[in-house]
């Protein structure tokens, strides 16, 4: 799950529960998807490296967390969102696509299935475009609820579990959640709900918990000596290195998530039977192909090709990074591009353009780092 960074710069920030804990901690703020958000604490890479060997601490607050109810909502949902939901058993959640007529991206989300309800996580400067685009899609026997009253927190790295085993009691405990699963537990004497997931390719949780608790449970965490807090700017590299897309940049409406191959979004049954926002061409996309492809690149030397970058093969401009930066854990850059269909396989050469050069770069598999998701002994 990801965010689009555009500011609205006419609109005042909002700020989140730990606003005041970031700021105490040494934080730098930056305005991001509407709100006043940490891009780092002791510095980028130091924080991106704690988390791949420890655990990082992520506000995540700023994203919407949605929860819909109501008579027939599975069927509801499905007219709009590319889901099976009839697979979909509780305690469970699912990447999924928020898509328009045309089969663009609006956002990407994840769908959880909890016990009479469907739980959404869609990003941050998004969100109020998705509740409206929902409520003007979703039957009037839908009730959605915007759960602006809690906090969103993501503990991530591969001491993460050790760290908030500690803190957490239920009736299960996390070594009962693997990769994509969700249980209630109680922290500090809240209920919070916990998932094993995370957009940083490690492994991890996100921690849904009321914003009056979410100081007590951000100071109760980075007390413990593995978990430190982790800034926006982290985030961004971690995600990249994990191949993972993000909304605004790698995601919009004027692409299809066929070309972002996100076609594991597209639920099997779904790809035959339709029915869903978009289905027209997403149907005809998987049957034909598309014209251009989502890859990774790597590129020789240090200096990294940024959002804009124009790719080329020769003289021919082939296409365009749309994320890309400097890789702490290869010691190089990489980048996320788009670029013509005969062009996108692995080990094809191509050329970056930054600052009038030609830098080298090569069509990669993704991710660029292996996922350490915990799938289970």
């Amino acid at each position: 799950m990801s965010d689009n960074d555009t500011l609205e710069d006419e609109m005042p920030l909002g700020t989140l529960p730990l606003d005041a804990w970031h700021r105490a901690q040494g934080a730098r703020m930056v305005p991001f998807a509407g709100y006043e958000m940490p891009i780092q604490y002791e510095g980028i890479v130091a924080e991106h490296e704690w988390t791949r060997s420890s655990a990082g601490l992520f506000d995540v607050s700023h994203m919407g967390q949605l929860l819909l109810s109501g008579e027939g909502l599975d069927a509801a949902v499905e007219a709009i969102l590319p889901i099976d939901l009839s697979t979909l058993k509780l305690g469970r959640q699912r990447y999924s696509l928020l898509l328009d007529d045309n089969g663009g991206v609006l956002d990407d989300l994840m769908v959880s299935r909890w016990p009479d309800n469907l739980y959404f996580v869609v990003n941050g400067a998004t969100k109020y475009d998705d509740i409206g685009y929902l409520r003007e899609h979703l039957p009037d026997e839908i009730t959605l609820h915007h759960m602006e009253d809690h906090a969103l927190l993501a503990l991530q790295g591969p001491k993460a579990a050790d760290a908030l085993a500690r803190h957490v009691t239920g009736e299960y405990t996390l070594a009962d959640l693997t990769f994509m699963r969700f249980g209630r537990f109680e922290m500090a004497g809240h209920v919070v709900t916990i998932a094993r997931a995370g957009y940083t390719g490690e492994d991890g949780f996100e921690i849904s918990l009321p914003a009056e608790a979410a100081e007590e449970v951000a100071r109760m965490l980075c007390a413990e000596p593995e978990v430190k807090p982790v800034g926006l700017g982290a985030r961004d590299s971690l995600r990249l290195e994990a191949g993972l897309p993000l909304y605004g940049h790698d995601l919009s409406p004027e692409i299809s998530p066929i070309e972002a191959g996100l076609i594991f979004g597209i639920n099997k049954r779904r790809r035959t039977e339709g029915g869903f926002m978009g289905a027209e061409r997403i149907c005809r996309e998987i049957a034909e192909g598309t014209s251009r492809k989502c890859v990774g690149l790597t590129i020789e030397g240090r200096m990294p090709a940024r959002e804009g970058a124009d790719v080329y093969a020769g003289d021919t401009k082939v296409g365009t990074v749309t994320s890309g930066g400097f890789s702490p854990t290869l010691g190089a850059p990489i980048a996320m591009a788009y670029v013509d269909s005969e062009h996108a396989a692995n080990g094809t050469a191509l050329e970056c353009e930054v600052r009038k050069k030609r830098l080298p770069a090569t069509v990669s598999p993704m991710p660029f780092v292996p996922h350490q998701y915990y799938r289970g002994n």
